[in-house]
């Protein structure tokens, strides 16, 4: 999803329509090495990182309501878990403007009370399936709930300094990264790569995996 896109029905269109084109843009690039500028973008100055020193950090930027983040989303956890000891991967929710920050919100509670792993994917689905809006306080509150958490203590963490300071960190780092669509991915702290750039997600996780090499020769 590119930042000024924000029709779901346009970003459904959109997700069909760059099936149809990029199969093809796929097929000539599999065969050569990605290219900066084309397949990626090295930043001209590094972006803030939370991994150790002896880590190269991956991070993936998202948006729950972006169809191309929900298609994307089982590709890149199967990814994240085959990374290598040294690679250190996060995901990173984005807010191109104030009604996303609920979903930023909810990400980050979800990630204080040690559910992301029982409730990332299900978002996703209650948003892409089951239609949900998921857009205000109130309806990630009432969503939370409705999984088994504990509404006051949800909304007393969605409220706090914690997450706030989470939230305003992730919007700096996707600035940082001029992130202008999502999903897309940061390396190192210097390198990003997208669908946009790479041609596919796919193509982009290959990317980034030839960016992960580049960070290592760069420490």
């Amino acid at each position: 999803m590119q930042r000024r896109e924000f029709s779901q029905a346009a970003l459904s269109a959109a997700t069909l329509a760059g099936l149809s084109v990029a199969l093809p843009v796929t097929t000539q690039a599999q065969g050569k090495p990605p290219t900066e500028g084309t397949d990626y973008l090295l930043l001209d100055k590094p972006a803030p990182v939370d991994a150790a020193a002896d880590k190269v950090e991956v991070v993936e930027f998202f948006w729950y309501s972006c169809p191309h983040c929900n298609v994307f989303e089982p590709q890149f956890d199967a990814w994240a878990k085959k990374v290598a000891k040294d690679v250190s991967v996060r995901r990173v929710p984005v807010s191109f403007r104030p009604d996303f920050e609920p979903q930023q919100r909810l990400y980050y509670v979800l990630e204080a009370l040690g559910k992301v792993d029982a409730l990332h994917k299900k978002v996703f689905y209650a948003i892409h399936v089951e239609k949900q809006a998921l857009n205000t306080a109130e309806l990630v509150a009432a969503w939370a709930d409705k999984q088994g958490l504990n509404k006051a203590k949800f909304t007393e963490l969605y409220n706090s300094f914690p997450v706030n300071l989470k939230a305003r960190k992730a919007t700096q780092l996707q600035d940082a990264f001029k992130v202008d669509g999502v999903p897309a991915l940061g390396i190192g702290g210097r390198y990003y790569t997208s669908g946009s750039l790479a041609g596919t997600m796919e193509r982009a996780l290959t990317v980034t995996d030839h960016l992960i090499m580049l960070a290592r020769k760069g420490k």
